[in-house]
């Protein structure tokens, strides 16, 4: 072979070497971006998150009693409160979250004082299990008002509220809440009262001549409460088939905790709860219901305070 001719081969397969070459190492190139992208896309919420049409199911309830879904505007009205309570998703988690906290607690008190299950989610509408007051004065988990808490025995002043006493409060509740049902012979109208006030539905079922809530035209924040507590229920009840994913060990948990009764002053909290190995922070949490860093108790009335195990 002449030599020009034999460069010439030699070369070409150089060529065709460097090409092959490259073409793996593209290959291997490709695929590692891919890989790398797709690890990527999997915590880009932009490319995943997909917002969609919820479907209503079919048996929604509150305590046994059924939404008549057949109707257009009750549909209507279930379904916004679904999709708000589904896609507000950090306020979701968060009542996700606090449920594992307080249900546990709220769970046996209701069963102990004849009211269904179901109203834990009133409980949670109203406060969302956070120790604020409302604009209008309402407070504690269940946001009694004032002039309500006394009514039904709370104690209630600058020392001790006992509407953030969950025990006594949940006791209260049932016990307003029963009342209800007793007068309207509808657990629906019952929690549609707690938010109106009995007198209030009570006026406008007899005035609109009905006698239920899915009849009836009530003020806007009574027409979307039920609804919510519904819709509270049903995202609560099945977080994953509502796209709200976490561990066991992301829930939130209350520390146990035993019952110490005391029947006399205590000048200073923060001193009574370093003597248990507590701060007067700690002794709060526990206890929200002193509001003062103190407790008169001229009375000698026996109080049962928590101290955490």
């Amino acid at each position: 072979m002449k030599k020009p001719v034999r460069i010439l081969s030699l070369l070409s397969i150089t060529i065709v070497t460097l090409l092959f070459l490259n073409g793996i190492n593209k290959t291997a190139v490709d695929k590692k971006q891919s890989s790398e992208l797709e690890k990527e896309n999997e915590f880009n919420t932009h490319i995943n998150y997909k917002i969609k049409a919820l479907k209503l199911p079919e048996d929604l309830n509150l305590a046994g009693e059924r939404v008549p879904l057949e109707k257009g505007d009750i549909r209507e009205r279930m379904d916004r409160e679904l999709l708000v309570n589904t896609y507000w998703q950090s306020n979701g988690l968060l009542l996700l979250k606090r449920a594992h906290k307080y249900f546990p607690i709220l769970e046996p008190l209701l069963k102990k004082y004849g009211l269904p299950d179901d109203f834990k989610y009133l409980a949670m509408a109203e406060s969302a299990f956070i120790d604020e007051t409302s604009s209008v004065g309402a407070a504690g988990m269940w946001h009694f008002m004032k002039a309500t808490g006394k009514e039904y025995g709370l104690e209630i002043n600058s020392n001790v509220d006992e509407r953030y006493n969950i025990e006594k409060s949940t006791k209260v509740a049932a016990e307003y809440l029963k009342k209800s049902r007793d007068r309207f012979n509808s657990w629906t109208l019952a929690a549609a009262a707690y938010n109106a006030g009995n007198y209030g539905v009570s006026k406008r079922l007899k005035a609109q001549e009905v006698d239920s809530y899915y009849d009836v035209k009530l003020a806007n924040e009574t027409e979307r409460y039920v609804f919510r507590i519904i819709a509270l229920k049903e995202v609560i009840s099945n977080p994953k088939k509502y796209g709200f994913v976490y561990e066991q060990e992301d829930l939130y948990t209350l520390p146990k905790t035993r019952t110490i009764k005391v029947d006399t002053e205590i000048p200073n909290i923060t001193t009574f709860a370093k003597k248990y190995g507590m701060t007067y922070k700690e002794f709060k949490i526990h206890n929200p219901w002193l509001r003062e860093n103190k407790l008169n108790n001229k009375s000698r009335k026996v109080y049962e305070i928590k101290i955490p195990i």
